[in-house]
């Protein structure tokens, strides 16, 4: 796992949901798992607190339920790695910027661009292909 991109990834998240996802991305919980599965890795903190907590990061597309294991608790896996998380993340704050600021992000990502020397510039490419 790229600890950096976890890092990054994590800092992006609330600190419960943080904690959550490293447990998640880091494997220390198994998946695909239930709110049980957390809460015995957190338990200090109340269950319906977990539930709800995992509930939203469902909502937020960072894990998904699987439908796939009939059972009476939701079972959820991740949804995706940290760099998925932040390729997702980076795209959505990318076009927000746009959105609000209209061409003159656009300009100033231009100008952004332009200050990158070649093996950064591929990087990026390649990241944007991806």
């Amino acid at each position: 796992m790229n600890r950096s991109a976890l890092k990054r990834a994590l800092a992006l998240l609330g600190p419960l949901e943080g904690r959550i996802m490293r447990l998640v991305w880091s494997g220390a919980i198994g998946e695909p798992f239930i709110v049980w599965d957390v809460n015995d890795r957190l338990p200090e903190l109340a269950y319906t607190t977990v539930m709800t907590t995992v509930q939203r990061l469902a909502d937020k597309g960072l894990l998904q339920v699987d439908h796939s294991r009939p059972q009476r608790a939701l079972v959820y896996r991740s949804a995706g790695t940290p760099d998925d998380f932040l390729r997702r993340a980076s795209r959505d704050q990318a076009a927000r910027l746009v959105q609000a600021f209209g061409p003159v992000a656009l300009a100033a990502f231009q100008a952004e661009l332009e200050r990158l020397s070649p093996d950064q510039r591929q990087q990026l490419q390649d990241l944007a292909d991806s």
